[in-house]
């Protein structure tokens, strides 16, 4: 026999069926209407939170620059005061002082290692040889030699010997311009093809020469085409700075002569009797004043 059901089973089932249908109804209504949510006093006390959090970050970032700016000016600030004591340092010291203390001790330096190779028995100018190549001591050689010539060449000898030393070292201070010289040349090597003179011949190599015609071309010891060569402003200059340098030096030496004045009397033949005539002036000239000066007065008797 199937069981008969209490009384409170049969009420819950019309219950639990219409509370279904009540979550139904909402569910439709929920889908046709959407629900607009207020806002509420929750928001509004989390959006003060983070405003407050921002501002912190800021003010932790400020402060972070602000000390590593002081980090950065207490660096310089430190850097400078030592190249300020290196500075002091380096004026307070002689330069004299310190090449000759590193003269010495580079001398010291080759003693003792002359001394130590000569003690062990072997070769100092043969050891020292090894650290250098054959090029490399072959062209010390010829400075070296180069050097003692000039030495010996200091010492006035004749005046042919003077011109010649300064004509070489006018050489050695002349700076030519190179391209200004090429363009030139192939203008006028253009300009003499042209008009015939020359004939470009090109070689099996592929080399172009040229053939001077009627031999007008290229310089001889008859050509005057020099004359007609006009110079340019800037060479003009050069060649009047140069010679002012030359006046220049020639009076510098002059005044030097004389002892820097130009109006004394020259009482001296060369360099020698100038020295021999200023010993005598130390010793003598307190007995001779008196006459000299009467000698240029005209009284004396």
């Amino acid at each position: 026999m199937p069981a008969k059901r209490s009384p409170e089973q049969s009420a819950e089932k019309p219950a639990s069926s219409q509370a279904e249908q009540r979550n139904d109804e909402d569910k439709k209504a929920a889908q046709k209407e959407p629900e607009v949510l207020e806002p509420s006093e929750n928001s509004s006390t989390e959006a003060i939170p983070m405003k407050e959090d921002d501002s912190a970050a800021k003010a932790r970032q400020r402060q972070e620059r602000f000390k590593a700016l002081q980090a950065r000016a207490k660096s310089a600030t430190e850097r400078n005061l030592k190249e300020t004591a290196a500075e002091t340092q380096r004026l307070a010291t002689d330069p004299t002082l310190l090449s000759s203390l590193s003269r010495k001790h580079a001398f010291a330096s080759h003693n003792l290692l002359k001394a130590d190779t000569e003690t062990a028995g072997e070769d100092f100018e043969r050891k020292r040889a090894w650290d250098w190549t054959v090029d490399e001591s072959e062209k010390w050689d010829k400075r070296m030699e180069k050097k003692q010539r000039h030495r010996d060449d200091v010492a006035f000898q004749d005046y042919t010997q003077d011109a010649r030393k300064v004509y070489k070292r006018q050489l050695r201070e002349i700076q030519p311009d190179i391209e200004a010289y090429e363009r030139d040349k192939m203008a006028a090597i253009e300009k003499a093809a042209a008009n015939g003179d020359l004939e470009i011949v090109e070689t099996n190599d592929g080399e172009l020469i040229a053939v001077d015609k009627n031999g007008s071309f290229y310089s001889t010891a008859d050509t005057v085409g020099f004359t007609e060569n006009k110079p340019d402003r800037a060479a003009v200059d050069k060649l009047v700075a140069d010679m002012r340098k030359a006046e220049e030096t020639r009076l510098k030496k002059r005044r030097e002569r004389r002892g820097g004045d130009d109006d004394a009397d020259v009482t001296y033949i060369n360099e020698k009797n100038k020295q021999f005539n200023q010993k005598l002036a130390r010793f003598y000239n307190k007995y001779t004043t008196e006459i000299r000066d009467s000698f240029e007065r005209g009284t004396m008797i």
